[in-house]
C-alpha cells in the first residue's frame, strides 16, 4: 500500500511537469514560438543554451551545435555550424524542430525563411540565467530537470557567498577583451563579480558590456583586474600606476574558467568560484 502511494505521488507530480504541447512561448524578440510536438532533433548555435541543454537531459537530441559549443566533452563530436554566420544549407539537412539562437546572429531571418522554427534568446542578466534555464526546460519537456538544475546552482552559489561573508569587497575592473569590452554591473558578470565580493569600477550608466577608454580604469584605480594577464595590462601606457597592476593582482583565465564566467548558463556557480579565488585568495587558506 505504502509503495502505491509512493508511486501514485511520483505519477502525479510527474504529470505535473510535463509539457503539454503545441506550447508558446516568448523569445528575446518579444515573438511567440510554437511547437506543436516535443523536439526531438535539436540544434543548438549557443555555447550556453548547449550546456544548459545537456544539464538538463537532452544532450541526445542535439544534431548540430556552433563552432564554440564545446561543453560537455560529447558535443565536441557533433557537427559545427558556424558562428554569428550558420551555414544554413547544413542546418537545414540536419532537419531540426527547433533551433535555438542568439539574438545577435546574422541567421536568424534566413533560418526562418527556410521554414526552421528558431528561438532566439540567451541571458543578458543574472535572474535570466534561471528563467532561461526554465524556459528550455518547458520547451523541450524536462521541467522537472530544469528545476532541479536551477535548485543545485542556486545551492552552490549560497555556498561560495556562506565562505565570502563578512569580506570587504575590492574594486575591480573586468577585462571582455583587450580592446575596451567590460562588463557593466548590472549584467550577469557584474552580478557575479558583486556576489564574489566585488565593486565593479565601471559605472552602470554605460550599459551592461561597454567598450570604455582606457582612461576610465586610470581614473577608477581597481585593486583587482580579472580576464586580463599582468604582462599585458603591464605594457599599456600609464597603467603601471594602476594598484591591480603594482600589487601583481592581474588574473588572466584559462579557457575552462573563462567559459564558466562568461557563458550564463547551467555552470554559473562554477564561474562564481572562479572570482571569488580570484577577488579574495586569501579563503583559498
Amino acid at each position: 500500500m505504502k509503495h502505491s502511494l509512493l508511486l501514485s505521488a511520483f505519477l502525479l507530480s510527474s504529470a505535473a511537469f510535463a509539457t503539454s504541447y503545441p506550447v508558446t512561448v516568448t523569445d528575446d524578440r518579444g515573438r511567440q514560438v510554437t511547437l506543436e510536438r516535443e523536439p526531438k532533433r535539436i540544434v543548438s548555435l549557443i555555447p550556453s543554451s548547449t550546456e544548459t541543454l545537456c544539464a538538463i537531459g537532452v544532450c541526445d537530441r542535439i544534431v548540430g551545435v556552433d563552432n564554440f559549443s564545446n561543453y560537455p566533452e560529447q558535443v565536441n563530436r557533433l557537427p559545427k555550424l558556424g558562428g554569428m554566420n550558420a551555414n544554413l544549407e547544413e542546418v537545414v539537412k540536419l532537419r531540426p524542430d527547433v533551433v535555438f539562437v542568439a539574438e545577435n546572429s546574422r541567421s536568424v531571418e534566413q533560418l526562418e525563411r527556410a521554414g526552421l522554427r528558431v528561438f532566439v534568446g540567451t541571458a543578458q542578466t543574472y535572474a535570466e540565467i534561471f528563467e532561461k534555464i526554465q524556459t528550455l526546460g518547458k520547451l523541450v519537456n524536462h521541467e522537472r530537470q530544469a528545476t532541479q538544475v536551477v535548485a543545485n546552482i542556486k545551492r552552490d552559489i549560497q555556498r561560495v557567498e556562506a565562505a565570502l561573508k563578512g569580506v570587504r569587497p575590492v574594486s575591480v575592473y573586468f577585462e571582455v577583451d583587450a580592446s575596451g569590452y567590460t562588463a557593466g554591473p548590472n549584467s550577469f558578470i557584474g552580478e557575479l563579480l558583486k556576489r564574489a565580493g566585488g565593486r565593479n569600477v565601471v559605472p552602470a550608466n554605460l550599459g551592461d558590456f561597454p567598450k570604455i577608454s582606457p582612461e576610465l580604469v586610470l581614473t577608477r584605480k581597481p585593486q583587482v583586474i580579472v580576464g586580463a594577464t599582468l604582462e599585458a595590462v603591464s605594457a599599456r601606457p600609464g597603467w603601471n600606476t594602476v594598484p591591480a597592476v603594482q600589487a601583481r593582482r592581474v588574473y588572466g583565465f584559462t579557457p575552462l574558467e573563462r567559459d564558466a564566467v562568461v557563458r550564463p548558463g547551467p555552470r554559473v556557480a562554477q564561474g562564481l568560484e572562479v572570482l571569488a579565488r580570484m577577488l579574495h585568495p586569501e579563503l583559498r587558506r
